[in-house]
């Protein structure tokens, strides 16, 4: 019995080690398809906490916006050195993004993880089909001189800050593969510059998110794995500088379209996990 024992504690401690093993390279493909795509990336970090981390799904999704938080303001630093965020899109977007997120937090605490896993998977359907689209309209943009701004361009980004900041504080994603592209053909800002003033926005969405979790829930937010969360968050940071560094050699069309099926298989991964909890 004792030699049956040592072996089955042997065998689980393999699988343990095995298991934390794609945790970890699923935290780093979290910053890598970030620092190549330029947005998308947080939208990995709840299934990643789900599947890999076995997190159950509120605390999972508690835990992400610590986790996008500081890697886009990581993102958001990097991008500083060379180009600066827009200030105005900032001054806009930041407020009603952070009301949102704000507002999205409080409502995420009158329905169950699975209705938000739901949700959530909903949005990576999104995600993906933005992804995976030829990119022309993304291109027309950016072969013509940026546009005087029109106040209603200003009420756009402002609604769409809102939404995407409540997104952000319901399902705990970034909500960059939105707000990227609103930039680029809403505002006309040049891709380098919407991706700068995305992270910015996607820091400041998801530390409001949190600061509400640990405001009105205490004791749920306190029994985070923030060992774990540390991490991911790391993990995520060196996928970061990897991506910032090979993103240059590589095809963006397709890096977009492979990462956009990974996301609909992903997002099926979620209904499924949320019906089987009912």
């Amino acid at each position: 019995m004792p030699t049956v024992s040592c072996d089955s504690n042997h065998s689980r401690i393999r699988v343990i080690e095995q298991f934390d093993l794609l945790g970890l390279l699923g935290a780093a493909l979290i910053g890598l398809a970030l620092g190549l795509l330029g947005s998308g990336g947080s939208v990995l970090t709840v299934p990643v906490l789900v599947f890999l981390f076995q997190q159950e799904p509120k605390m999972a999704i508690t835990g992400s916006l610590l986790v996008v938080g500081t890697i886009a303001l990581i993102g958001a630093a990097l991008h500083a050195r060379r180009q600066r965020p827009d200030l105005t899109i900032l001054l806009l977007f930041a407020p009603t993004g952070m009301l949102g997120s704000w507002l999205g937090a409080t409502a995420s605490a009158t329905v169950s993880g699975a209705v938000q896993l739901q949700t959530l998977a909903a949005a990576m359907i999104v995600a993906a089909a933005l992804m995976i689209r030829p990119p022309s309209s993304m291109q027309r943009v950016q072969s013509v001189q940026p546009t005087a701004r029109r106040p209603a361009t200003y009420a756009y980004l402002a609604l769409l800050g809102l939404a995407t900041g409540a997104m952000t504080g319901f399902v705990g994603v970034g909500g960059g593969f939105l707000i990227v592209p609103a930039l680029v053909i809403g505002a006309a800002l040049p891709m380098h510059r919407a991706v700068a003033t995305s992270l910015v926005l996607i820091s400041l969405n998801a530390y409001t998110g949190f600061w509400e979790q640990w405001s009105f829930h205490k004791s749920s937010v306190a029994s985070l794995d923030l060992a774990t969360l540390g991490l991911v968050t790391a993990m995520g940071i060196a996928g970061l500088l990897v991506g910032e560094r090979v993103a240059g050699g590589l095809s963006q069309t397709k890096l977009r379209q492979i990462f956009g099926f990974l996301l609909i298989v992903l997002a099926a991964l979620l209904v499924w996990n949320s019906l089987q909890q009912h």
